[in-house]
């Protein structure tokens, strides 16, 4: 009969036929019954485990439909998140700690999930505040994919000096006299970015272990059961897949995880497919770790990154060749792929590469275009024609007021246009594309999706544009699904799928808009399995061994899911100055009023208050 009952709850099944539903069974890690408690505990026997809801609302379990797990979870342990820290000073005092714990040769790395608009100063701390903060552990700190600052300590360590010359696909800010700041640029794509964090050390294997354990069960606080891993720059296959291989290999995987398989080297990327096509499959594994298809990276020359603050990239005229031929060899063994693509102009080349293969051998399986951000209509109608999905993320809810700045508010009021692709009927999935943009809670994008505000409360869009919650959570569960090719498995709540699901600390349906990102999970099950569990259910929850290494932020701070959660400004006290104040700055000229006048950067150098940070802000 049932190996466990769960009874006296609120159940958004997200399936017509049960959808008041108050209790389930589960057997043999699949969903046996939904339906009313008196119904449910029909199955239970002197084995069974029943537990009590107590009135909370169950949701199937979520599914990010693009994310980095498998890189992310290496670094997890030793990286300092600045989710839900309320004010610059919080995040230098965070630094400041985690500089003194952290030993040589280690450093000190913020990667993601911050904006700076989240911050009562409305800005990101300075180069002269990281220095103070940290001036011995090196230091590195990434903002969007935009720019990284260094400390001083960083730039020593890495060798950058006046001499140093700007690597190819960046530039290294520099003062009047020409020595490094520490900053770099993102100018004209993120490789310098990358190829800086790169060098940074890593943790040893045992270490990576016990960090993706972590970072899993950060997810699973979260509600997260499972996710599509979309690879990522050095990330090679089969290699940098031993960990977590190994942890599949004993049991200790607690996500379902599908992944895909991401070119590495300019120039080689059809060899790296050709290569992988003779040693897997897509579906190779099982229900809890499976190979997905190939991408997101299918060729460098297709890319067009996502920086808001610098202009849309326009890929190369030889992109066309070089994906067509990669295209082609994906559907002739019947590979799915996904394709990264921020812009409709490039959305559109892609679409002209893909209708052209497809004449010729006809797509038998899912594609996948990954953020679509200014997508047009036209595009949505091609792409379901050929048998596509759009995996959509809430990289907006961080990069929203730079998006506005540069494109302006009437832009911005469909972007991504999720009405358009709902209406149109094309698959659509939920995502974060975590880490190094936006952060790997669900709960920011869920809010964003219904309220339409970024993290520093901007509101990007109407209500014409908004979903429900119910609507957002679909793409959550349902949607994803059909992302891994596991919709008749997954996303609900019904007898013969997965038993994945989460109960919740508030209900989502009910609770006011602004309490919706302080959700986390009360309990997660995966495959029938209790991975995590809290509160008044804590006793339910298996055992973690402890952070390692022992200096890392993850053993010092409590993680972003176990943290408050700011519901309004922080108070002026915590403020560089209040929004009277009529103070200028000597060195650019602004007024810091303009600060709480302006919710986003402005191009006037005058007014300029300092998005970048600036010395009048460090005294």
């Amino acid at each position: 009969m049932a190996d466990l009952i769960l009874v006296n709850g609120r159940l958004t099944t997200l399936d017509p036929a049960t959808s008041d539903a108050t209790a389930l069974a589960i057997s043999d890690g699949k969903i046996k019954t939904v339906g009313t408690d008196n119904v449910v505990m029909a199955d239970r026997t002197e084995a069974t485990k029943v537990i009590d809801l107590k009135g909370r609302r169950v949701i199937p379990g979520l599914n990010d439909s693009h994310t980095h797990l498998i890189r992310g979870g290496l670094s997890y342990n030793m990286e300092l998140r600045w989710e839900n820290v309320p004010s610059v000073a919080d995040a230098l005092t965070m630094l400041r700690k985690q500089a003194a714990n952290t030993p040589a040769p280690q450093w000190v790395r913020v990667v993601g999930g911050w904006s700076e608009f989240q911050f009562a100063e409305r800005r990101m701390p300075t180069l002269d505040e990281i220095n103070a903060a940290a001036p011995d552990t090196p230091v590195f700190i990434l903002h969007l994919y935009a720019r990284a600052l260094l400390n001083g300590a960083a730039l020593r360590v890495l060798g950058i000096t006046r001499d140093t010359p700007n690597p190819p696909g960046g530039e290294i800010d520099r003062d009047a006299k020409g020595n490094p700041t520490g900053m770099l640029i993102a100018r004209p794509s993120a490789l310098i970015l990358y190829s800086t964090l790169a060098q940074g050390p890593k943790l040893p294997l045992e270490d990576q272990i016990n960090s993706t354990r972590h970072f899993m069960r950060e997810l699973n606080r979260l509600g997260v059961t499972s996710v599509i891993d979309a690879g990522g720059g050095g990330q090679n296959y089969p290699e940098d897949y031993d960990v977590v291989q190994r942890l599949h290999a004993e049991d200790q995987l607690t996500l379902r995880i599908a992944y895909n398989l991401f070119a590495q080297n300019p120039g080689q990327e059809l060899s790296d497919y050709e290569r992988w096509i003779g040693m897997t499959a897509p579906g190779a594994g099982d229900p809890w770790l499976r190979v997905n298809g190939a991408g997101e990276n299918l060729a460098w020359s297709a890319a067009d990154f996502e920086n808001f603050l610098e202009p849309r990239p326009d890929p190369a005229p030889v992109m066309e060749e070089e994906l067509e031929r990669i295209v082609e060899l994906l559907a002739t063994n019947e590979w799915p792929f996904r394709i990264h693509a921020t812009y409709d102009e490039t959305i559109d080349r892609f679409l002209t590469v893909f209708e052209r293969v497809n004449q010729r051998q006809p797509f038998r399986t899912r594609f996948i275009i990954d953020h679509a951000e200014t997508i047009s209509a036209r595009n949505i109608e091609r792409i379901k024609a050929l048998g596509g999905g759009i995996a959509t993320q809430h990289r907006m809810a961080f990069q929203g007021e730079h998006f506005v700045d540069r494109y302006g508010a009437e832009a911005a009021k469909a972007t991504p246009p999720m009405r358009e692709m709902l209406k149109t009927g094309v698959p659509v999935g939920g995502g974060t594309d975590a880490t190094r943009v936006a952060s790997y809670d669900p709960w920011v994008s869920m809010h964003w999706l219904t309220t339409g505000k970024t993290v520093g409360g901007l509101t990007l869009y109407g209500e014409d544009q908004l979903l429900t919650r119910e609507e957002a959570l679909a793409i959550w569960t349902t949607g994803s699904a059909w992302f891994s090719g596991e919709q008749d498995v997954k996303g609900k709540l019904a007898p013969g799928m997965y038993a994945d699901l989460a109960v919740l600390s508030d209900d989502l349906m009910t609770i006011p808009d602004e309490r919706i990102r302080s959700i986390t999970a009360m309990m997660t099950v995966v495959g029938g399995r209790i991975v995590f569990a809290g509160g008044e259910f804590a006793a339910h929850s298996p055992p973690m061994p402890p952070a390692s290494p022992d200096w890392s932020a993850n053993a010092l701070f409590a993680s972003p899911a176990e943290r408050d959660v700011p519901q309004a400004p922080a108070s002026i006290q915590m403020r560089a100055c209040h929004e009277g104040c009529s103070s200028g700055c000597g060195m650019h000229g602004h007024n810091h009023g303009i600060a709480w006048a302006a919710p986003i950067p402005v191009r006037d150098i005058s007014a300029f208050w300092g998005a970048l940070g600036c010395s009048c802000f460090a005294v």
